[in-house]
């Protein structure tokens, strides 16, 4: 079975910044990708920032140029630097891995408890 774990939430004030990170652990083969998704009250779930084990990256418009997705495959840890924040930020994260939990078998999405990021006027 495969963990995600998350940490870096927290509250911030409008123009201030958050590291997120996430770290896999369990029965892990290899990690095809790891990203970010959020969920703000009223809202659907969207996808944030990814980023696959070669290094490649994708982001939201909305997220775009204000934050930094990086990993550390040796850790099975990805980070999601967040700046210049604003109050539409402010949701419950979700980090999201895409994991093959053994040789030739097919990926496996998991999900991390998500972390709740509060952006203040």
């Amino acid at each position: 079975q495969v963990h995600l774990v998350e940490s870096g939430g927290g509250l911030v004030q409008a123009g201030g910044s958050l590291r997120l990170s996430c770290t896999a652990s369990g029965s892990i083969f290899s990690i095809y990708a790891m990203g970010w998704y959020r969920q703000a009250p009223g809202k659907e779930r969207e996808m944030v920032a990814f980023i696959s084990s070669g290094g490649s990256t994708k982001y939201a418009d909305s997220v775009k140029g204000r934050c930094t997705i990086s990993r550390d495959n040796t850790k099975n840890t990805v980070y999601l630097q967040m700046d210049s924040l604003k109050p539409e930020d402010t949701a419950v994260y979700y980090c999201n891995s895409v994991v093959e939990v053994a040789l030739a078998t097919p990926p496996m999405t998991y999900w991390g408890q998500g972390t709740q990021v509060t952006v203040s006027s």
